[in-house]
């Protein structure tokens, strides 16, 4: 009796050391499945962008930074160099044509025209005493002229005389002589006379001419410092807004340094930039989207500048809305030339998951599985990439960056 109740003992303890191990092998089981679930690669839905593959058309396109500038500008310079007085307006205001934008030193200009106006009159008082000197040098050449005439007609008649008394034997050969010596002597001396009186004449009128052109100069000058003074009260030349303005009192400008700048707000035009390896595919006549808050505006390329610096290239643009309502001076914002279009083609919307190889992996999500795969890309702008391979219309990929799955083929999404 004692040794069948031994067995029945020993049947139950070997059976609870089987069940024990059991449940320790299903406990190291369970941990190396949850510890293997908990090592895989995952990643949470909300921390990536998703995109899926469609059928439509894409633009190849160069990117570009664009400066909105007004279409007009016109600037202020300094009329003369002097020193800011005043400033009335600021940058924003509207102006009308002739309104004062701001006051400069007068005092400096207020003394050139001055001391203009005194050498226009000491010119002027010249050409008073020339005028005098004038008519009484003519008037003293004139009279010695004309009594060297009467000497010489007097010179004449005494030779005439000589002569009827030499044929009377009343005068001798050498009386005759030396009347006639007398003569030629007297008509020589009225010649230069005359000369001297003619060249004086000329002379003394090329002076009063010379004098007249200085009169003329200093007048000029006159007006010209007269227009600067008034300018030193600096008005706007045209209607417009205010871009820009020297705001510093005091400071001491040169003469044509810029003052303000006032341009037209009514329409606007693009100043674009773009590296220089884009110069063989930028052409005059492509079509451009400029890219702003909440609108796209299209125009064309009107005008690429030769001169690359820095390694870029500027080009200038015309848009159709030159004139909208969300365009601000300075405003700078994307903008995309397009090279050439496809339609119809396989695409898929674009990001950083795209790094602009012709071949590069992707993720592509079935249910909450991420796995990896090599697709071909072909044309692409900041909007779309076409898809070349690899990939259907209606497959469901992750476009955010995913270089920290970089070395993983697949992982699980969490949502």
């Amino acid at each position: 009796m004692d040794r069948q109740i031994d067995q029945t003992n020993a049947g139950w303890k070997k059976g609870g050391k089987l069940l024990k191990w059991l449940l320790i092998a299903l406990a190291i089981l369970g941990a190396g499945y949850y510890g293997l679930r908990l090592l895989a690669p995952s990643a949470d839905e909300g921390k990536l962008r998703f995109a899926t593959v469609e059928t439509g058309d894409i633009a190849n396109t160069i990117n570009a930074t664009a400066l909105v500038l007004p279409a007009f500008e016109e600037q202020v310079n300094a009329p003369v160099a002097t020193t800011i007085e005043e400033v009335l307006l600021f940058p924003g205001s509207e102006v009308a044509a002739g309104e004062l934008l701001m006051k400069l030193d007068r005092d400096y200009v207020g003394l050139q025209l001055d001391g203009r106006r005194d050498q226009l009159s000491v010119k002027q008082n010249k050409i008073n005493l020339l005028n005098l000197e004038y008519d009484r040098d003519l008037k003293a050449l004139g009279y010695n002229a004309q009594i060297k005439k009467l000497e010489l007609a007097s010179a004449e008649a005494q030779l005439a005389d000589a002569r009827r008394l030499l044929k009377v034997g009343g005068a001798t050969e050498e009386e005759v002589e030396a009347a006639e010596l007398a003569v030629q002597i007297t008509r020589l001396e009225s010649d230069k006379l005359e000369n001297e009186l003619n060249y004086s004449r000329n002379s003394l009128a090329g002076r009063k001419r010379q004098l007249q052109l200085e009169v003329g100069i200093e007048e000029k000058e006159v007006r010209q410092l007269s227009r600067k003074l008034r300018e030193t009260e600096v008005r706007a030349p045209r209607p417009g807004v205010i871009t820009w303005v020297n705001e510093s009192i005091g400071q001491q400008v040169p003469e044509g340094a810029p003052l303000a700048r006032i341009a037209n707000l009514g329409r606007y035009k693009i100043e674009a930039t773009c590296s220089d390896r884009y110069a063989d595919q930028l052409k005059v006549g492509q079509e451009v989207d400029l890219r702003l808050a909440n609108v796209r505006l299209a125009g064309e390329v009107t005008d690429i500048l030769p001169e690359i610096k820095d390694n870029t290239i500027t080009f200038r643009v015309e848009l159709d809305e030159a004139a909208h309502e969300q365009l601000r001076p300075n405003l700078r914002a994307e903008l995309n030339v397009i090279t050439s279009r496809r339609e119809g083609i396989t695409r898929v919307k674009n990001g950083p998951a795209f790094r602009g190889g012709v071949r590069q992996s992707v993720f592509v999500v079935r249910g909450n599985e991420a796995t990896r795969v090599e697709v071909g890309t072909g044309m692409r702008n900041g909007d779309f990439v076409e898809i070349t391979s690899g990939l259907r219309v209606g497959d469901r990929i992750i476009i955010s960056d995913t270089e920290e799955l970089e070395r993983v083929s697949a992982f699980t999404i969490n949502e």
